[in-house]
């Protein structure tokens, strides 16, 4: 299986504008892309997290990303599949259900060690962007966190690595360079750079407090592909 790693720019409007002007088009309008924010649960980064390539807090809010007019959240309500089929709370559904509260009841808790999650988005589309919670009720780091983009389930066609923070290689599907983050309420937005995929996967490994992996809720920006 052969995937292509791409580097991720994270919020940049400056570079998406480049970007996405060159790629979409000279002619189409560039808007930030709309993104519903859940309620706060802590602020700031706790001192005593020892996580290599920790990544430092912004210290403000997130630059506006964007993206093509007409550019939605492709991923509410699509069909999500696991390694755990059978959660130890909450149901897969709720990946993608546009629910961001970190409070109970409102996120899906997998099994231990390394798990990953598959959104089927139905047909191929171009996808601008990724915002990830895992989950961010406590200030948490999640391990290994790969996210692959591809146009088929079995990740062999036109398959492209858009997040890797697996600095050593863990989980065998290549050592990352991307950073280790806390998990806020913002969520992590990651630049997809309009690569064209249906398959959305994303590994986890446990995080900073247990061997568990957790996500509330994966929203994917993009349109469907011409």
């Amino acid at each position: 299986m052969k995937i292509i790693l791409i580097r991720p720019a994270f919020g940049l409007a400056a570079v998406a504008l480049m970007f996405y002007g060159l790629s979409a088009g000279p002619q189409e309008k560039m808007v930030p892309i709309q993104i519903e924010l859940p309620k706060p649960m802590f602020i700031g980064t706790p001192a005593n997290l020892r996580v290599p390539n920790l990544e430092k807090p912004l210290g403000k809010p997130r630059p506006p990303f964007l993206a093509p007019e007409g550019t939605l959240n492709l991923a509410l309500g699509k069909p999500v599949t696991s390694t755990d089929d059978y959660p130890i709370i909450g149901e897969l559904e709720m990946i993608t259900d546009g629910d961001k509260d970190a409070a109970d009841g409102s996120y899906v808790e997998l099994g231990p060690f390394l798990q990953h999650v598959t959104i089927d988005l139905g047909q191929p589309s171009e996808i601008f962007a990724l915002v990830v919670w895992h989950f961010h009720k406590q200030p948490l780091v999640y391990f290994d966190f790969v996210i692959q983009i591809a146009g088929d389930p079995d990740f062999t066609q036109h398959a492209v690595v858009i997040y890797n923070n697996d600095y050593d290689d863990t989980a065998q599907l290549g050592a990352g360079t991307d950073n280790n983050y806390v998990e806020t309420a913002e969520g992590r937005l990651v630049d997809a750079k309009g690569h064209i995929g249906r398959y959305v996967r994303l590994y986890s490994n446990g995080n900073t407090s247990n061997d568990l992996n957790h996500y509330i809720e994966v929203e994917i920006y993009g349109r469907p592909a011409e």
